[in-house]
């Protein structure tokens, strides 16, 4: 009977009492369902101490209002309002901004940049990134790519002012496309040359020169020409000399420069320091036309055959003709491209970085067995590396597109006064309407409400995309 009773109490106590064998120890009582643990003891961070989050957040939110919130309203307020201030304009700021010319202009500009810009360097860092992966040099590669985005817009600016200069011993981009065209086309030989008044040549038209009187077989014939520029002159030209005649009716002559360097000699005169036109074209013209032609040597000396005799010798204009300067990079044309040029050149190695984190995620499995399944690289990269790599490129391609709105910087320091009104944007219309000679800060503070309504909806559009990627 003790033992039943032993053991009756022993099944009243807990578990772990029983175990142990130790003394009876009575078990935590559980809460009653329902009913939430007391925690009296405890202070609610979002209750009690709201006070003091409020105090932390203050100076923030002071400088929210006083820095973004402030500008906007009153920015919006002072649209309404006419260039003095003081008159009520209503909607006649906004009216201007698609009746003027210039902001016209500005807001067509802004479109080229929204469209091509953001896309060219998130596909030159998509392209970048993708083939940069598997290479030795690959870092080295995407570090000299993103160097650009150390320097600011206004070096970069400078840099590229430089660069399309239009001057090819100056600007790196005339250099090139000069070099190429002069391996393609027949450059000018001797631009700006032209005969002296007591010279045996006179203008024809077009750029050339004739002789004033026919030629006959026997009779050496001279063409002097001045005006040839020290770096024209070609680098193995030899002192001219008379030529001498020639049998079996042939037309021999001289064409040199008849200058000679310090001075002295004497028109029309092959006098001993001058030198032969090497290269230079002579043609001999009968009833208007060309009959026979010859190329200058080193010496100037140039043979006709018998044909020429009697004719009249003519040097083509394409002897003279101004050389090939190359392209106008700054002027109304091609500003606006030459300067998303130099903004690609910055932000593609942006856009590389980013691509290049995302890329380094995917999952490789897909792609190897995209591979055996017999997928060449093009089809793996357009079927399975760009879907994959989808919310990476839109948060490149936004980020850019945002930026490219309020470009000012590269626009105001590459583009010449001849030719900013060709590459205005908004924020640079912005600027000369708020601070010009003639300011008008109504006229500026529509273009800032403007650009303001332009980057809401991309700003929604990425704010979306960061809460459907965060439900994820």
């Amino acid at each position: 009977m003790t033992t039943a009773a032993a053991g009756g109490a022993d099944e009243a106590l807990p578990a772990d009492t029983q175990r142990s064998g130790g003394p009876s120890v009575p078990a935590p009582r559980r809460p009653v369902s329902g009913q939430p643990p007391s925690d009296k003891g405890r202070r609610s961070v979002t209750g009690t101490r709201r006070v003091i989050a409020a105090l932390f957040l203050l100076p923030a939110l002071v400088l929210l209002g006083a820095l973004v919130v402030y500008p906007i309203v009153y920015s919006v307020y002072r649209s309404f309002f006419d260039q003095a201030g003081t008159g009520f304009a209503g909607f006649d700021n906004y009216k201007a901004l698609f009746t003027d010319d210039t902001i016209r202009t500005a807001v067509k500009n802004n479109a080229v940049w929204v469209v091509f810009a953001p896309t060219i360097s998130t596909a030159l860092g998509l392209i970048f990134a993708v083939l940069t992966e598997r290479i030795r040099w690959g870092t080295a590669f995407k570090l000299i790519v993103f160097m650009p985005m150390a320097i600011s817009m206004l070096a970069a600016g400078i840099i590229f002012r430089l660069v399309y200069d239009a001057a090819p011993e100056r600007g790196v981009a005339n250099a090139v496309w000069v070099g190429v065209h002069d391996t393609f086309a027949e450059s000018a030989g001797f631009p700006r040359a032209h005969p002296l008044p007591v010279h045996p040549l006179e203008a024809a038209g077009g750029g050339s020169f004739v002789t004033k009187a026919p030629v006959r077989a026997g009779e050496p014939v001279q063409l002097p020409l001045v005006g040839v520029l020290p770096a024209k002159m070609p680098a193995d030209a030899k002192p001219a000399r008379s030529a001498a005649p020639a049998g079996d009716g042939k037309i021999t002559g001289t064409a040199w420069l008849d200058f000679t360097k310090g001075g002295g000699g004497k028109p029309n005169v092959i006098d001993a320091k001058e030198l032969g036109l090497k290269g230079i074209k002579v043609e001999a013209v009968k009833d208007g036309k060309v009959v026979a032609s010859a190329t200058a040597g080193a010496d100037g000396v140039f043979t006709l055959p018998a044909s020429a005799d009697g004719a009249q010798l003519r040097l083509p204009a394409s002897n003279f003709k101004e050389p090939y300067n190359g392209v106008d990079w700054l002027g109304p044309s091609f500003v606006t491209p030459g300067i998303i040029g130099s903004y690609v050149w910055m932000w593609a190695g942006f856009a590389m970085v980013l691509i290049a984190a995302g890329l380094a995620g995917l999952p490789r499995e897909l792609l190897e067995a995209a591979r055996v399944d017999g997928a060449n690289e093009w089809q793996v990269f357009r079927r399975i590396t760009v879907p994959l790599l989808a919310p990476v490129l839109a948060v490149v391609l936004v980020t850019l597109m945002i930026n490219v709105l309020k470009i000012f910087d590269l626009v105001f320091i590459i583009a010449p006064g001849s030719s900013q009104d060709d590459a205005n944007v908004l924020a640079l219309q912005l600027y000369r309407s708020s601070f010009g000679t003639d300011a008008d800060l109504g006229i500026g503070s529509a273009i800032a409400v403007l650009l303001l309504l332009l980057v809401i909806p991309v700003m929604l559009f990425n704010i979306r995309r960061i809460r459907k990627e965060g439900r994820r």
